[in-house]
């Protein structure tokens, strides 16, 4: 009877333990998951569900409307439909002139502030962060004012000089000068924190060694800070997909924004303006997996060489 009771005894102090191990976790993430499962799970299928269908007028249009089960009907009305292939092109130019103008600038200025000949960092970084601050509509309807001719005090002056600008000729170009104006100083504040974290002592070991700032800054911070690059990279690519905001106001404006100039414009003139659920749900699902595939590949692209080696090798 002492052997037995002496066994069990363990097995019970053990339980409580295991409980305790795995319930904390689960008590800490069941916000997140509940949260992530109503506004992330369930959207994305609804939005499916949606794609797989698509509402047609019976009669003369005076007998109501009708659900009709049509699979990937949806997607090939999108993939045919010259509009929507035309907004990945559009998205296409636009990450080629804008991500990497941004993520240079955000790094140099970064790299300014972060220098031992700055002064105010703090003042500089409130300055550089504050275009963030304004809610994007407000500086795309800012940004519309100043493009526009006869109204912008900027246009004014140049026209003044002899210079006649048409920024809204070309608007790829004014709606790339926007996304800059906004984001910069948001990536500008992510790349200081990453440098503020160098061991001082790798600085000064460069400067021991006689690195000068140049030399410094390309050999030892920014191969220190990729992570941070990777990330700002990665983010900045989901961002453009879903560019909506500017190309939106600009829209009536100018007169090449058309109201399918983005993937997301196109979904949302599908939704609001034809009725045309099943085809907006349609290209808003191809949107969100063009998103994942080019994160996926920006994340292997950015990973470290040693990472890629180590997983070849497995």
């Amino acid at each position: 009877m002492t052997t037995r009771t002496t066994r069990a005894e363990p097995l019970r102090a053990a339980t409580p333990g295991r409980r305790g191990r795995y319930g904390a976790p689960a008590v800490l993430l069941a916000p997140f998951l509940l949260l992530f499962t109503a506004c992330t799970l369930v959207p994305v299928g609804y939005a499916v569900h949606l794609s797989l269908y698509t509402e047609q007028r019976g009669g003369l249009g005076f007998g109501g409307t009708e659900t009709l089960f049509t699979g990937w009907g949806n997607y090939a009305r999108a993939l045919r439909d010259e509009a929507f292939l035309d907004g990945f092109v559009n998205i296409a130019l636009y990450c080629l002139m804008y991500i990497p103008v941004m993520i240079g600038l955000a790094l140099a200025l970064a790299l300014l502030v972060d220098s031992t000949l700055a002064r105010a960092k703090r003042f500089f970084q409130l300055a550089l962060f504050i275009p963030h601050a304004v809610p994007g509509i407000i500086a795309a309807l800012i940004w519309m004012y100043l493009y526009t001719p006869g109204i912008s005090p900027v246009l004014d002056v140049l026209e003044a000089l002899g210079s006649r600008p048409d920024p809204l000729g070309s608007p790829l170009p004014a709606v790339v000068n926007m996304a800059l104006w906004q984001w910069t100083g948001y990536n500008v504040v992510i790349f200081y924190a990453a440098l503020q974290a160098i061991p001082r002592e790798v600085l000064e070991a460069a400067v021991v060694d006689g690195a000068g700032p140049v030399r410094t800054a390309f050999s030892i911070k920014i191969p220190l800070i990729r992570a941070s690059l990777a990330m700002v990279g990665l983010f900045t690519v989901i961002g453009s997909l879903q560019l909506f905001t500017e190309p939106m106001i600009l829209h009536g404006t100018a007169p090449g924004v058309t109201s399918a100039w983005t993937p997301n414009m196109y979904a949302y003139t599908a939704a609001f303006e034809r009725s045309d659920y099943g085809l907006a749900a349609a290209s808003s699902v191809l949107l969100a997996a063009a998103a994942a595939i080019l994160s996926f590949a920006v994340t292997r692209l950015t990973r470290p060489r040693s990472d890629r080696r180590k997983e070849a090798a497995a």
